[in-house]
């Protein structure tokens, strides 16, 4: 256990957590929605430090992030909770976990151990993923900073729910994020538990922190697959910044949702070109490896600059950040 940061004492033992945008008021012996911050007589304690229920090495595509180091590796890790109960969560087992059982699993890590696992492993990034880092903050900020004074970049994978005073403080090690922006304000509060206006808003922040941004919408039939709603959301994006990356991906059914089918790949096409028709240079297609629009195209000269299958990249033609047939610059972290 360590003491958490980001919460507030209140009267009667309780407290109020200002780690996510729930901003929850803790009684004495009870938890936060995300299940891992537990309030002892009046002090609120994170139970997830250093116990990593899983670890993996990673293509950064998986993230995805498809323009920061692409061809990389990335030592990715995760705690069990999440502050999300998301209905179609692919890893509900770990993420919803501390909701249904008392105890906390993982095997016991220190910040050294995650940066020197990273380094033997030859990883250009530590991915705080697969469940959502802002509730491991404390501990997936102590791995940050350390891994940026050894010079490996932090990534995080998360719903964005975080709080304006969390994400700053984690913004000067944060090198890039990819953002869920999983439907409308009725689908936060129906399908997740949340609300979409505090999602928006990180996403503005986090450009503004000069952080590398990359989102996603999992698209699920009949829940979020309005022109209306993908409309809304490449326009939101091209507001902030046409080169922000968009990935629509497919959903499966899974945890809760086993009722709702594959999104149909006809679907996906829809959403990418109503990406690019307003005005994003760069949309991609997840989750069906071979059907081309996983590549990335020269948003002016429309060359294949880096072809891709799944997660791997077979072809790239980019140099010094610029597409090599017109020169036209392409936008990223580490691209070639």
């Amino acid at each position: 256990m360590k003491e958490a940061l980001f919460y507030e004492k209140l009267e009667d033992r309780k407290v109020k957590c200002g780690l996510c945008n729930h901003h929850c008021v803790i009684s004495h012996d009870a938890r936060g929605i995300c299940g891992v911050r537990e309030n002892r007589e009046g002090v609120l304690y994170s139970l997830v430090y250093g116990k990593i229920i899983a670890y993996h090495i990673d293509p950064i595509e998986k993230k995805p992030l498809f323009h920061f180091y692409p061809g990389s590796v990335s030592y990715s890790i995760a705690t069990v909770g999440c502050n999300f109960r998301c209905l179609h969560c692919q890893n509900y087992t770990i993420s919803q976990y501390p909701k249904l059982y008392k105890d906390i699993p993982g095997e016991d890590f220190t910040p050294e151990d995650v940066v020197n696992e990273a380094r033997a492993s030859g990883c250009k990034s530590i991915s705080y993923t697969y469940t959502e880092p802002t509730i491991f903050l404390e501990f997936a900020y102590d791995c940050m900073v350390l891994a940026h004074r050894e010079g490996i970049k932090n990534v995080w994978v998360s719903n964005g729910y975080m709080s304006e005073e969390a994400l700053r403080f984690v913004a000067p090690y944060l090198d890039a994020i990819n953002v869920d922006l999983k439907g409308d304000d009725d689908f936060y509060k129906k399908i997740c538990g949340a609300r979409l206006e505090p999602v928006m808003k990180n996403i503005r922040l986090l450009k503004e922190l000069r952080v590398w941004v990359e989102v996603t919408t999992l698209i699920i039939p009949d829940l979020n697959d309005s022109e209306e709603f993908l409309r809304s959301v490449a326009r939101f994006l091209a507001s902030i910044d046409p080169s922000i990356p968009w990935h629509v991906t497919q959903f499966y059914p899974t945890y809760q949702l086993t009722d709702k089918s594959r999104t149909p790949v006809e679907t996906l096409r829809k959403a990418r070109n109503i990406g690019f028709e307003e005005g994003l240079r760069f949309v991609y297609v997840g989750n069906i490896p071979g059907e081309g629009g996983e590549n990335t195209y020269c948003p002016n000269c429309k060359k294949l600059l880096i072809e891709r299958f799944g997660f791997f990249i077979n072809k790239i033609n980019i140099k010094q950040s610029r597409c090599t047939n017109c020169g036209t610059a392409v936008e990223g972290v580490g691209l070639p």
